[in-house]
């Protein structure tokens, strides 16, 4: 699916199913360098089962046109934008590492139209080496290659796979080395909102973390949780990739968190 947002075209994902905003709406935001595909099976699931589903590639990724945001206070603000393009007023955001800071921020500007709020493999700040921005900005291959290293646990590395066939690490190194990594690590680093975000935010809230994330320490995703008040599920064989990386173990919370949130609201 597509639509122009700010006068750029945006890719969104869908799961499958045609857009309705007269349904639940679930938006999955991915991390730096990343694109709608890192949630490619928990869309799926959402939007055969009841729900619309928006998981957009955020400007200048892959598919979506127009320049990188330059800051995770602008990611909110285009957030905020594509929902009313669409006229979705309220909706579950889910945002994994950098794609959180951006619901988190949407979130401190917008309460009203948070229904839920979930993180993956984040915390309320990312800070990131000024030698990873520096590579970035240079060698964006080689900052991706580094950042993939790091990203996932044990067993990826020793060649698991949740689908056969298919190498985590060989879907990350296709989508990230194309799309604009030295500007989505400087809005990481740069953003200092995200402790007072989490402590405004009223709405249900969960947060996924990973014991083996490298990226976001899982001390530093506990923090943010305490500050949110949000539930904690913990993925301890896995790294900062959990959505490709355990992507059936990540549904699986999801949709314990988000259909238990509806069933309240019936």
């Amino acid at each position: 699916m597509k639509i122009d947002v700010n006068g750029a075209s945006v890719h969104l994902a869908t799961g499958g199913k045609e857009f309705d905003a007269t349904k639940p709406t679930v938006v999955f935001l991915h991390g730096s360098g990343m694109d709608h595909r890192a949630f490619a099976l928990q869309t799926r699931w959402f939007a055969f089962n009841g729900f619309s589903v928006l998981a957009p590639s955020f400007p200048g990724h892959s598919l979506s046109h127009g320049a990188a945001c330059e800051s995770i206070e602008d990611s909110a603000a285009w957030l905020n934008d594509l929902l009313l393009a669409l006229k979705v007023e309220q909706a579950h955001i889910i945002g994994h590492s950098q794609g959180f800071l951006t619901a988190l921020e949407f979130g401190r500007h917008y309460p009203e139209k948070l229904r839920s709020l979930a993180g993956i493999g984040t915390a309320d700040a990312i800070p990131v080496n000024p030698a990873l921005i520096e590579t970035a900005s240079s060698n964006p291959t080689q900052a991706a290659e580094m950042m993939l290293q790091w990203g996932f646990g044990e067993q990826t590395h020793m060649g698991h796979s949740p689908t056969p066939g298919m190498q985590p690490i060989a879907i990350g190194r296709q989508i990230m080395r194309a799309n604009p990594l030295a500007a989505d690590l400087r809005s990481c680093a740069a953003y200092q909102n995200g402790a007072q975000a989490s402590e405004q935010i009223q709405c249900p809230t969960a947060m996924l973390l990973a014991g083996q994330d490298k990226m976001t320490p899982i001390k530093a995703g506990k923090a943010a949780a305490a500050r949110l008040k949000a539930r904690v599920i913990e993925f301890n064989n896995f790294g900062h990739m959990l959505p490709i990386e355990a992507p059936k173990q990540v549904l699986a919370a999801l949709k314990e968190f988000i259909v238990a949130i509806e069933k309240e609201h019936d």
